[in-house]
């Protein structure tokens, strides 16, 4: 999952790398990104931006400003087991910069309960935990641990998308939004324009924010497929003009 970033938020990479989990993952923008540079993305380490929330400037303030939107651990998963003895630290950060607001996307939503910090309780304030969810057999594993999962700030991301998906009456006020976005890249797999569609009436009957972030780069609408060029997905996107509010609490993953 890609993301450009706002003058009002920040990018923080702690650590790089990552195993491929799931189908979404088979065409990774990480691993191609790498590629490109003979890098090997399974091999996980530590980065040189591990501790940018509580680095300062010469006036001592700190060098992400307050108020920020982080988006945190993009080309990794928060949550991955070589990361264990670093999130510790992470996590301290985090609670350090209360006046920041960290997203993180992750697919191992089944390890949450054993990467918790002591005083978690039901989830820090400043923190958003996003789940992807590519397709139904995603959705039937991942959506109950998610549900239940002690987290303030919840948003399902099915980008990218591969399979129509149906929620099975489990939407509500848990979780803040819902994001939808085919895959790019040039070996990207189909994403029919009907799922996207589907989902966001799904979003609708529940009065959930619904962002069609992506198209991917091939989008079958109707009995066509169009083949977006990677500059113009996510500005095709958002002409679909089908984006949902719903219910606003301002800790939206939006553009």
């Amino acid at each position: 999952m890609e993301n450009r970033i706002s003058p009002e938020s920040s990018l923080w990479n702690p650590w790089h790398g990552c195993h491929k989990l799931s189908t979404g993952c088979r065409h990774c923008y990480v691993y191609r990104g790498d590629s490109k540079h003979g890098k090997d993305s399974s091999i996980i380490t530590k980065t040189g931006q591990f501790n940018l929330p509580v680095r300062r400037k010469k006036d001592k303030t700190y060098k992400i400003p307050s108020g920020n939107l982080v988006y945190t651990c993009f080309t990794s998963d928060f949550l991955i087991e070589e990361a264990d003895e670093w999130r510790i630290e992470a996590w301290k950060m985090m609670r350090e910069r209360y006046d920041l607001h960290f997203l993180f996307i992750t697919k191992r939503i089944d390890r949450l309960g054993q990467c918790l910090p002591p005083d978690w309780g039901d989830g820090y304030d400043n923190v958003t935990i996003c789940c992807t969810m590519e397709n139904q057999d995603r959705v039937d594993y991942r959506l109950p641990l998610y549900k239940a999962a002690p987290v303030k700030h919840k948003i399902i991301i099915c980008e990218p998308l591969l399979s129509a998906i149906n929620f099975k009456g489990e939407l509500g006020t848990w979780v803040e939004q819902i994001v939808v976005g085919g895959e790019s890249g040039k070996e990207a797999r189909i994403c029919n324009y009907d799922w996207v569609l589907d989902i966001r009436r799904q979003c609708i009957e529940n009065n959930i924010s619904f962002w069609f972030k992506q198209t991917g780069y091939r989008l079958l609408k109707g009995e066509r497929e169009y083949k977006i060029a990677r500059q113009f997905q996510h500005t095709q996107a958002r002409k679909a003009g089908i984006n949902y509010s719903g219910r606003s609490n301002g800790n939206n993953y939006s553009d």
